[in-house]
């Protein structure tokens, strides 16, 4: 199976045709799906906007018709857990099932604010882990491809015990127009994993890897680029063909799916996209 290859939207703004014009270009330079962040504000920043991933995902669900679409992730607990599964299935019904990855997720103290800010609930670990394991497999029951997102061991566990519960109910539960889709209903999305630690959890569950990508269409521009967003932990950055080789070193470790965020996602939106398009064809 090749490697899908997905990229996030611009939705710290307050401005959507920023998210539109991106999933658009992403359409047509065949990237595999578009993913938006599911926060409040961006973290640590409660002054700036952040657009509702549903509500921006239902939108480029109108306007596409073969990106994958999906929050990454969406966290329990934001909503309530039959509200949570009530807007993917909404998505869902806009997209088409078979287009739609739902990843979850159960935040952390650095999202933590986010929840108190708006009164929403915050749990204990083992309530928002129970919250998780309940919305995944209600979803995947479904026939909606389900991520959980996160690399604490917590998580890992959670993933073990619903891919153990959930494969043989969600092939059943695929449906019929699923050729194209995804070719595991489950998966554990790694953020910002190495190698190893990928390959580490693929030998228990199907991995996915989400991380930030910094991409320069030639070392000039790389450059200049890594002069303005200086090097931060854990990006992945290079010239189209570097950044391609590392995630296929990912996708043979083995993740079926690598979505990007790059870090100049929102002040050259569409080229940053292009640029993602760049790396596909690089892997291909």
């Amino acid at each position: 199976m090749s490697l899908r290859l997905g990229v996030t939207l611009p939705t710290f703004t307050a401005e959507p045709r920023l998210a539109l014009r991106a999933a658009a270009v992403a359409e047509a330079e065949g990237l595999d799906g578009v993913f938006a962040f599911d926060h409040l504000w961006p973290l640590g920043r409660p002054d700036r906007p952040a657009m509702w991933s549903f509500g921006v995902l239902g939108a480029v669900a109108a306007v596409t018709r073969q990106l994958f679409v999906g929050p990454l992730v969406a966290r329990v607990g934001l909503l309530r857990d039959n509200d949570l599964i009530g807007a993917v299935r909404a998505l869902a019904s806009m997209a088409g099932p078979a287009r739609v990855v739902a990843a979850l997720g159960v935040g952390d103290h650095l999202s933590e604010s986010e929840n108190r800010a708006y009164g929403a609930v915050f749990g204990s670990v083992v309530d928002r882990m129970t919250e998780l394991e309940h919305v995944a497999r209600a979803l995947v029951a479904a026939g909606v491809t389900t991520w959980i997102g996160g690399t604490s061991p917590a998580v890992a566990e959670a993933a073990r015990s619903v891919a153990a519960a959930v494969t043989p109910v969600a092939e059943a539960a695929r449906p019929v127009d699923a050729a194209a889709a995804p070719s595991t209903p489950f998966a554990r999305n790694l953020w910002a994993a190495s190698v190893e630690e990928v390959a580490a959890a693929a030998a228990t569950v199907p991995v996915t890897w989400a991380g930030q990508i910094l991409v320069g269409r030639d070392t000039g521009e790389l450059r200049t680029l890594r002069d303005r967003f200086a090097e931060r932990p854990g990006v992945v950055s290079g010239v189209p063909e570097e950044v391609a080789a590392h995630l296929a070193e990912l996708h043979a470790a083995g993740a079926g799916w690598c979505v990007c965020t790059p870090l100049d996602y929102l002040v050259r939106p569409v080229e940053a996209v292009e640029t993602v398009c760049l790396v596909r064809r690089a892997v291909t």
